[in-house]
């Protein structure tokens, strides 16, 4: 799976840091992180974060 994170739309609601956190993050200037090598690991989890993103910001696409 291809995780993206469209910065333009993000708000930094956090729900995605609450649904993967291992996988999404607030770096320490406040902005979102995101691990790409947990993605796979996680990927129920960052399914969830992308529903539940308000801003509908978080974008997933399958890999080639």
């Amino acid at each position: 799976m291809h995780v993206s994170v469209d910065r333009t739309r993000c708000e930094n609601h956090g729900q995605c840091v609450i649904s993967a956190p291992d996988v999404f993050e607030f770096g320490d200037d406040g902005t979102l992180q995101f691990h790409e090598d947990e993605v796979a690991a996680h990927a129920d989890e960052v399914v969830d974060a992308a529903d539940v993103c308000p801003a509908q910001a978080i974008l997933l696409g399958q890999t080639r």
